[in-house]
């Protein structure tokens, strides 16, 4: 499967990559933008391995990696290929490093060839697009229909991913309590100057409100620990949200996380509220309850999904509003005091700090 994607569109290709598992009773082979493919798909028995791809930009002979992924992609031409990208992508990107690859076209089906429906979920399309079947296929077995899939992602953790995440818990003195994850950054926020001006970006949330959030969240749970949490990138944007929401308690933190400690963190967290961007859907994919905050975007269309069941609240979107900051504090707070927050055997942990704290999780609910 070739998808040039980012971190949520990544997330949202899970469903059907657990499709084409079943239908042609292999594991999928991933080539796909960024580093967090490996991380997102570490634990998952529908993909084999992943071929990162680290720009999509400017000629091939300049891009060594993209070279490497022609010659992952010639070992594998004997296979069927899924390519979900959009007609221009495909025709400028996609295409030229198939043939360089020397894949056969009826090995290849194309989503552009697939309509689209108007307000159709991305998953729903993709699950559309996964009905069909390259021409060199057709005749094959393997391409029988599939059992029903679940038309959201579900995505597991590694033992490896569990223990760093148990030890930095216990590093950062946050072992046995529950946590709280707070995104408020999304792929827009960041310029190479600093923070992107509010008014270029709908999904830019008020730090004030923010800070106001944060504070509403530790004293309705003050046994929580609150964690503004983000990229590397957004470092310094975390430590401002800190400073506005002033030293008011301990119980209130920011953190830089990779993301398969973020991932690992979601698994057991209480609950998470974002802005609509990718690790909203990685939240909804490990099963947190969530809130999310919408700009100006469908909800028919993008709306986290969640495999497991556990609830995903949408504030915003498309047409009742255009910008995540006319969404007021209170509405946020109401949002997520209303959650179905994650009962304590869902949260228990693999150690004994974390299977301890599961009291510690049940007080502070119950709070």
């Amino acid at each position: 499967m070739i998808r040039f994607g980012r971190l949520g569109d990544t997330i949202l290709l899970q469903p059907l990559l657990h499709k084409l598992h079943m239908r042609y009773g292999r594991p999928c082979q991933l080539l796909a933008l960024g580093d967090w493919s490996p991380s997102l798909y570490s634990a998952q028995p529908e993909v084999a391995g992943c071929i990162p791809l680290h720009s999509q930009y400017g000629p091939m002979w300049m891009h060594p990696q993209r070279w490497r992924a022609a010659l992952a992609l010639r070992r594998l031409r004997g296979s069927p290929f899924y390519i979900c990208e959009p007609e221009y992508r495909t025709r400028t990107k996609v295409r030229p490093m198939l043939a360089l690859a020397g894949v056969p076209a009826e090995h290849c089906t194309f989503i552009e060839d697939i309509p689209s429906i108007e307000d159709e979920h991305w998953v729903d399309w993709l699950l559309r697009f996964g009905d069909t079947t390259p021409t060199a296929f057709r005749a094959d077995s393997g391409s029988a229909a599939p059992p029903a899939q679940a038309a959201a992602p579900q995505l597991r953790v590694s033992e490896a991913e569990r223990a760093d995440r148990d030890a930095w818990l216990r590093t950062q003195g946050m072992s046995g309590r529950p946590l709280v994850l707070l995104q408020p950054a999304n792929k827009r926020t960041m310029r190479w100057n600093g923070v992107r001006a509010a008014e270029d970006d709908d999904k830019s949330w008020p730090a004030e409100r923010w800070a106001a959030l944060a504070r509403a969240i530790s004293y309705r749970q003050p046994q929580a620990q609150v964690l503004f949490c983000g990229s590397p990138a957004e470092a310094g944007y975390l430590d401002t949200l800190l400073a506005v929401t002033g030293a008011v308690s301990s119980s209130i933190n920011a953190a830089v996380l990779p993301l398969a400690r973020l991932k690992a963190l979601l698994e057991i967290a209480h609950s998470m509220v974002s802005v609509d961007t990718g690790p909203a859907h990685l939240a909804a994919a490990m099963g947190c309850p969530l809130v999310v905050l919408m700009g100006s975007r469908s909800p028919r269309m993008w709306t986290p999904r969640s495999g497991s069941g556990s609830e995903v609240v949408v504030l915003g979107g498309l047409p009742a509003i255009r910008r995540v900051d006319e969404i007021e504090t209170a509405q946020v707070v109401s949002a997520w005091r209303a959650l179905r927050w994650r009962n304590a055997e869902a949260i228990a942990g693999t150690d004994a700090e974390s299977s301890a704290g599961t009291t510690a999780y049940s007080a502070g609910c119950a709070g």
